[in-house]
């Protein structure tokens, strides 16, 4: 199986996305890229996945909105009252679940800038399936995944989980901090293998 990573945002040039190949436990990392507005995210993903073998893409991004936002937006008309607890329209139980397990409240994607964010996703997982001639659904359990599936991954709690540092390492100046996060990522992937044997791929993700 492979597994595409998406760093997902509202244009082309900020998207980066990562190839990786997943056998007998194990995960190979093969390829990152920053995508552009000539090579966008949904012609590298496309090329990517035109594999015999399944393709599970992992989307940095919310890929739907609270239930409650939904069910009392339906119905709303202005200078009404909105009879639900803010909390509930704007969060998801996914966001509070992962709160009350890992410590992380994800961003609200009902009242958060985010929401543009998971908008531009939606649109990229279409697009992809219109390249590939399939729909493509998302993953509710493993043998969801078919030939191809998407999910839903949020890497600040998943750092958070694993006692990695989850904040403090995107800005241009911080690349020892990325160097020193992704050393630590890769001795959890690959158990005793340098840093060094993996370079020509990682070395790229300094850059972003």
């Amino acid at each position: 199986m492979f597994i595409i990573g998406v760093d997902c945002a509202t244009k082309d040039a900020k998207i980066g996305v990562a190839l990786a190949s997943f056998k007998d436990g194990k995960v190979l990392l093969e390829d990152v890229k920053l995508c552009t507005k000539e090579v966008t995210a949904a012609a590298t993903i496309a090329e990517w996945s035109r594999r015999q073998e399944p393709v599970l893409l992992a989307l940095d991004a919310p890929l739907g909105w609270p239930a409650t936002l939904a069910k009392v937006l339906s119905r709303h008309r202005a200078g009404d009252p909105l009879h639900a607890v803010a909390n509930n329209m704007f969060r998801r139980e996914t966001d509070c679940h992962i709160k009350r397990t890992v410590g992380k409240m994800p961003l609200d994607v009902g009242a958060d800038r985010i929401a543009r964010t998971a908008h531009a996703a939606l649109h990229l997982l279409e697009d992809v399936g219109t390249r590939l001639h399939r729909r493509i659904s998302l993953a509710w359990c493993p043998l969801a995944i078919g030939q191809i599936a998407a999910i839903e991954v949020y890497p600040a709690a998943t750092l958070t989980a694993y006692g990695f540092r989850s904040q403090g390492y995107k800005k241009a100046r911080q690349r020892e901090e990325r160097r020193e996060l992704i050393e630590a990522v890769s001795e959890l992937i690959y158990p005793g293998v340098s840093f060094c044997a993996h370079r020509l791929v990682l070395l790229k993700l300094l850059h972003f």
